[in-house]
């Protein structure tokens, strides 16, 4: 992708590693098969040892298949809440070796990898993995470039989208972001991401503060600007319903006298 950064595709999933004078710092194993699969790549590609292998967050759809690495000798990194949830529900993948709150920089050889925790988003302690000095940002979910958040946002909190995005854009520069589905891009697509979101959640709270209901907002709402995004004719009103929900249970909306909400 860039410099000594590679990404690594498993259908509709991706996951990045890094090649060092020192070995291999690995993230997201994906599922055992995949893993399996990357790890030879690896070992018969580069002829280094795995040192490290960091999970993005707690979803079991990026988290299987860890022990594949933490066999081959890798040291496993999480988050603390992402390691805590995988332990609590008994995950089976490899459980963390180092955990983390806020912050944690990785040196390997020549190069870094710096994690942090931007507070909730999507799972639990889900963080972005920023690798100098080819200067690559990494995210899972929370951020998806050229298409649509996925379908009525499971698992998301649409605040700490918005909130860990803008963190994103007002934390250090990066040159190129590649994220755990959809299309790698610049700074400026992270910022129509963003635009996005913060264009959805505006149209979805406003409707209901006008009383509207949940079928009402999902054939209205229809944020042409962003039309161009595969998956938007099928995916738009579920990410209404998505920001519907979370207003609803979040937010307590249902409960305001002043607006007829019910989910």
């Amino acid at each position: 992708m860039k410099g000594n950064v590679y990404r690594f595709t498993a259908g509709n999933y991706r996951s990045v590693f890094m090649v060092t004078e020192a070995g291999i710092f690995v993230t997201d194993p994906i599922n055992p098969e995949a893993a399996r699969w990357l790890e030879s790549e690896l070992s018969s590609r580069f002829d280094r040892p795995i040192k490290y292998m960091a999970y993005s967050h707690n979803h079991v759809d990026h988290v299987l298949g860890g022990e594949v690495f933490a066999e081959a000798g890798a040291v496993v990194v999480a988050q603390a809440l992402a390691a805590e949830d995988i332990a609590w529900t008994q995950v089976p993948t490899a459980s963390a070796d180092i955990t983390f709150d806020d912050f944690l920089e990785v040196e390997l050889g020549s190069s870094t990898v710096e994690l942090r925790y931007h507070g909730t988003n999507n799972g639990r302690g889900s963080v972005s993995m920023r690798f100098l000095p080819a200067n690559v940002l990494y995210v899972v979910d929370w951020i998806v470039l050229g298409r649509m958040p996925y379908k009525n946002l499971i698992g998301y909190d649409i605040h700490g989208m918005i909130r860990s995005t803008e963190a994103v854009l007002a934390g250090p520069e990066f040159d190129l972001f590649v994220g755990g589905h959809g299309k790698s891009g610049k700074r400026e697509d992270v910022e129509r991401y963003l635009a996005y979101l913060k264009a959805l959640y505006a149209a979805v709270r406003d409707g209901m503060l006008q009383g509207k209901t949940l079928d009402t907002l999902k054939s209205e709402i229809q944020l042409e600007e962003f039309k161009d995004l595969p998956m938007y004719r099928e995916w738009l009103p579920m990410n209404v319903e998505g920001v519907y929900k979370t207003l609803v249970e979040t937010s307590y909306f249902n409960f305001r006298p002043d607006i007829d909400a019910e989910f």
